[in-house]
């Protein structure tokens, strides 16, 4: 497949990041809580090379940013991530991960206008982290699926348990991801695909 790439100061023109075949581009949102490995989905399955805007942790983020569990994170997502890969000829994910910290969440509006579903991140090392993302994904009406990333040492609940402490209904999708592997991040978007396609073909329940 043929794709054309610009390093153009001006930044990539739409013509430059999608395949030249492509029939349908569809955007994508990696969401989840402050240090759930966001930024390294992105990177992992990306096609292209990942846009990022991770800046180095300051003082100022002492007593505000939670580093509990995450206490080596030296680095962190400002505005966003963007990546993209090919489903096939025909389908192209655009990948935008979002700001975990709370301060930022202002700019989750812009970052999910237009986008047909999300993947959230879980770290059971901080569940607490990912209740009130998920709340908000149902408030805006937008469809999910959970994919835990399995982080080394990290404790291992049964699916069953982790959907009841999330309170996720039976039919969205929970699974667990590597965040540093591209097929497991690869099959977290084609479960979020399959999740979608489900939810677009599903009779209206009757009146």
């Amino acid at each position: 497949m043929d794709y054309r790439i610009s390093d153009s100061p001006a930044g990539p023109r739409r013509e430059d990041i999608l395949p030249a075949s492509t029939a349908a581009a569809v955007k994508v949102v990696i969401v989840g809580g402050f240090g759930v490995g966001k930024t390294t989905l992105v990177g992992t399955v990306s096609e292209i090379r990942p846009l990022t805007t991770e800046e180095t942790m300051t003082q100022a983020g002492v007593g505000v940013d939670d580093l509990a569990g995450i206490e080596q994170k030296i680095e962190t997502t400002v505005a966003m991530d963007f990546g993209r890969i090919s489903i096939n000829e025909q389908l192209v994910l655009y990948l935008f991960g979002t700001p975990g910290q709370e301060r930022f969440w202002f700019l989750w509006d812009g970052l999910f206008e237009g986008a047909l579903g999300a993947v959230v991140l879980l770290d059971t090392r901080r569940l607490e982290v990912s209740y009130e993302v998920v709340d908000l994904l149902e408030e805006r009406g937008v469809p999910f699926v959970v994919a835990v990333n399995t982080f080394p040492g990290a404790p291992v609940h049964p699916m069953p348990e982790l959907r009841a402490a999330m309170d996720l209904p039976d039919e969205v999708p929970l699974f667990s991801c590597d965040a540093r592997d591209r097929i497991s991040c690869r099959d977290a978007l084609m479960t979020l695909m399959r999740y979608l396609y489900a939810l677009a073909n599903r009779s209206p329940e009757p009146q």
